[in-house]
């Protein structure tokens, strides 16, 4: 409005551009950062919730793996009331056989009948002695005797529970500790994955390594990317898993992890990211995640460790720099560079148009070696300045320190100067 008032000459330019300007000021130049939402965490784990399941007597048909992938504070308690639970139940079955056989009754001066079990005579001597029955302490002042045939039958019965009972809690913590996701703490994979040139393609590029000196045997590796997609129908796909392929000189995809590898991954057609650009990158909503299993040389148990990358955790241009060096015959690896990248010339363009122009990768590589000529240049003329001035630097310090020579003349010379 005010612009076509201005056009009019109602309203002085400079109050028009005054106006324009304060409105942009007033305007957020920088985009929110809008947080993504990821299927699989840096860490491996997996970002889905499961909701509104109604048939949760599933779980229960399957008690050992669900006992095995409980919280720990929830196995201590089932641990412990299990226990608990199994002696009172059996200290009340031990005393209601010593009621009805009639072993509480105690009257002094008359003869006493055999007991079925010596010493008890109340709920906590019945307590003590399920305990001693189903850990096998025996402490030797309560003991069984030949007068209950039902008292011989429930020390029978509760040995079996008993044993029952430590076989499934001591496997299920055994199985805890030995869980194969704790052995995968020790695989990582690089923050950040890279895009650049290798052998004349673009390709996706992590790196990914083991710490410990067990060897993980038979280790594989797969991507997949996550997008979401719309089928041609107008179905829409939230989670649509595309395998890609791995860059791998081995017939098999199993990988040699005795030292951190850069695993590669070729854009050609067959992959997602074909079409994707440096420009484009930063607008997709995509995310690729990795997958390495093996098996653990140790223990012999399957591992499975995964992460994933987003668009902002991809970058375009850049090439990871070395970590492994030889040093006496030995090869080092140093881990605290295992992450840093180096920026490379890479063309901007997508796969596609790199292979509908080849020319695009020429011009981008002799474009960098023309830069990389004039930096060296620079270098060397900077080199060159800096000796120069070092050198006059010297001289002047030199000159400094020159002491004035001083002639001693005879009295000859001074009498000849006279009468001259």
């Amino acid at each position: 409005m005010s612009s076509m008032l201005a056009r009019k000459s109602i309203i002085p330019e400079e109050y028009v551009l005054a106006r324009i300007a304060a409105e942009n000021l007033r305007k957020p130049r920088v985009r929110p950062n809008i947080r993504k939402s990821r299927f699989i965490a840096k860490n491996g784990a997996c970002n889905v919730a499961h909701k509104n399941i109604r048939e949760q007597g599933r779980f229960l048909q399957d008690i050992f793996t669900t006992l095995v992938d409980l919280k720990w504070r929830h196995t201590v308690v089932i641990f412990t009331m299990s226990f608990l639970c199994s002696w009172l139940l059996f200290a009340m079955i031990w005393w209601l056989v010593a009621f009805a056989h009639g072993d509480l009754d105690i009257r002094e001066g008359l003869p006493q009948p055999a007991p079925c079990v010596t010493e008890v005579t109340s709920f906590t001597a019945a307590f003590l002695f399920s305990i001693e029955v189903q850990v096998t302490i025996g402490f030797g002042g309560r003991m069984m005797t030949e007068e209950c045939l039902l008292a011989i039958s429930l020390l029978i019965m509760q040995n079996i529970v008993g044993l029952i009972i430590n076989a499934v809690m001591l496997g299920c913590i055994f199985m805890k500790t030995a869980q194969s996701h704790r052995r995968a703490e020790t695989l990582i994979f690089s923050r950040q994955a890279v895009i650049a040139v290798r052998n004349g393609k673009l390709c996706f590029m992590f790196r990914v390594g083991d710490l410990r000196k067990s060897m993980i045997i038979s280790a594989s590796l797969r991507i997949q990317v996550i997008r979401k997609t719309v089928t041609p129908e107008g179905e829409v796909i939230p989670i649509h898993q595309i395998d890609i392929p791995v860059e791998n000189a081995m017939e098999s995809n199993n990988i040699f992890l005795v030292a951190p590898l850069i695993i590669s991954h070729v854009i050609d057609k067959r992959s997602p990211l074909y079409e994707i650009s440096a420009s484009d990158l930063s607008t997709q909503d995509l995310e690729v995640i990795v997958i390495l299993e093996g098996v653990v040389e140790t223990t012999g148990i399957t591992t499975q460790a995964r992460t994933s990358y987003i668009t902002e955790e991809i970058l375009w241009g850049h090439r990871f720099v070395s970590v492994v060096t030889e040093e006496d015959g030995i090869y080092s690896v140093d881990y605290s560079k295992f992450g840093n990248t180096v920026k490379v010339a890479a063309p901007q363009c997508s796969a596609r148009e790199l292979d509908e122009k080849p020319s695009i990768l020429i011009q981008t590589l002799q474009k960098s070696e023309l830069s990389h000529q004039n930096s060296l240049r620079k270098r060397n003329s900077m080199r060159r300045n800096n000796s120069m001035r070092r050198n006059n630097s010297m001289r002047r310090n030199n000159s400094g320190l020159i002491v004035p020579k001083v002639q001693f003349m005879g009295p000859e010379q001074n009498k000849c100067s006279m009468d001259t």
